[in-house]
């Protein structure tokens, strides 16, 4: 059976067979081989494909590696655990947000910490500016979801909803910036989701538990890993069904 995976991959990123064949310096009938009859490339060819499409070997070939590997690579995606996502350093995220040039990605209720940064709104346009697409998502004041986030904090019925109408103040000069997209989602937010290209700050929400005093994770993507590409798929759910804010 074809690998429709790999073949719809390689036309959303607009390359030919022909051009893998002459990158990975392979004949093109083996590239083709390797979409038609499902073939598994060699571990290399698989890395380089992975690389070059962005994309997960355990996506583009679910079978190539056995479950216990793909649990040690996906072990290896964790570069540091954080008590507290207060205890991220502050050099740490502008470290990932000075390298980003591809990808910004972030998925909070509020993200209160961040109007904290005045500079922020002038560097997410520079990056844009440069060609990087940055789509941030903040949460629905109306939604029910935040009024029990809200409550299960302990901080007030109202209170996250008012910190996410200063949030999206903050935020409001980035409105109709070209390669800038601004949502909100009323869902339950399991985790919050900071996406710097290759490079990810995961902050799973606790219950009765501040976001900051939640842990946070630094993950890093593995071309045979899947568990950066978890909270990526994630992110991509919640944006689906976000709307413009009103």
């Amino acid at each position: 059976m074809p690998n429709d995976r790999l073949r719809d991959t390689l036309l959303s990123k607009g390359l030919t067979p022909e051009a893998m064949a002459e990158h990975l310096g392979v004949d093109p009938k083996t590239v083709e081989r390797w979409i038609t009859t499902d073939r598994t490339p060699y571990p290399r060819h698989r890395h380089a494909i992975a690389v070059m499409t962005g994309e997960s070997e355990t996506y583009l070939w679910p079978g190539a590696l056995p479950s216990q590997r793909r649990t040690d690579v996906a072990r290896s995606e964790i570069v540091q655990v954080y008590p507290h996502r207060s205890a991220v350093p502050a050099d740490l995220w502008d470290s990932l947000l000075e390298k980003a040039t591809a990808y910004i990605d972030i998925l909070v209720y509020v993200g209160m910490f961040m109007t904290e940064k005045p500079d922020l709104p002038k560097t997410l346009r520079g990056k844009a500016e440069s060609g990087a697409r940055i789509r941030l998502l903040f949460g629905d004041r109306d939604a029910p979801a935040i009024t029990q986030r809200s409550i299960d904090e302990g901080i007030g019925e109202h209170t996250i909803a008012a910190k996410m109408d200063h949030a999206l103040a903050f935020f409001s000069v980035l409105r109709g910036v070209p390669g800038i997209e601004v949502r909100t989602h009323g869902t339950v937010l399991y985790n919050s989701i900071y996406r710097f290209d290759d490079e990810m700050i995961v902050n799973p929400h606790v219950y009765s538990k501040v976001a900051s005093h939640a842990p946070a994770l630094h993950l890093r993507r593995l071309s045979a890993g899947d568990l950066f590409t978890t909270y990526e798929d994630s992110f991509e759910a919640v944006w689906e069904g976000a709307a413009q804010p009103t």
